[in-house]
């Protein structure tokens, strides 16, 4: 995979949330086949925030939050369905060479870097915004100043970690792997609130 397009990516985060802020959905897609991928796995991140915003608020009805919990949860299961997605896609595009000629593997996979690379781009928009937010005191600018700086240090340090791990991927010095999820809690026949209330036995559902 070219550096370039990661690059890409990594400026990209910031654009597309403050577009679908202030324009709703849009699509950011570039000639590169990895920003599609990036770009609908930072949308499921950048609705998972606001729902989850949603979610702590104590002056709406019941039924309102479970939507909410309901809606967090599809979101959820959508997100790790698009990092697998976008890790099957460098795989077999870029990596599927080395995979028996390298030993060497990483914890992390591209893919969930990517993700958690998105979340902190939204962290850091959303941090710096209360560093501009009128109306509240100088020690709240002065506390979430210094979150914005933690963030910002922890974004540049993961950002050279991939670097550093798509060019030993590149090079062949190590290989990759689609690490998957398996979320049994959204499985009707693996989650046993779900296969015990419909009469499913552990059985049957194996």
């Amino acid at each position: 995979m070219k550096l370039a397009a990661l690059e890409t990516a990594f400026q990209s985060y910031e654009q597309w949330s403050i577009a679908w802020d202030t324009q709703g959905p849009l699509e950011f897609i570039g000639f590169d086949p990895l920003l599609p991928l990036v770009e609908r796995l930072h949308r499921f991140n950048y609705d998972l925030w606001n729902q989850e915003d949603i979610a702590r608020r104590i002056d709406v009805p019941d039924r309102t939050i479970r939507e909410v919990k309901r809606s967090i949860d599809r979101l959820n299961q959508q997100r790790n369905d698009a990092i697998e997605a976008l890790d099957e896609w460098l795989l077999a595009t870029f990596y599927e060479r080395f995979v028996h000629s390298a030993s060497v593997i990483r914890t992390e996979t591209p893919g969930s870097a990517l993700d958690r690379l998105s979340i902190l781009s939204l962290k850091i928009l959303r941090m710096r915004q209360q560093t501009e937010r009128a109306g509240v005191t100088c020690e709240h600018v002065v506390a979430c100043t210094a979150k914005l700086d933690v963030l910002l240090a922890q974004r540049d340090d993961l950002r050279a970690s991939l670097r550093l791990m798509i060019s030993e991927l590149n090079n062949g010095s190590v290989r990759m792997r689609v690490y998957r999820q398996f979320k049994m809690y959204n499985d009707p026949t693996l989650n046993p609130q779900l296969y015990r209330r419909h009469g499913v036995t552990r059985e049957a559902a194996v």
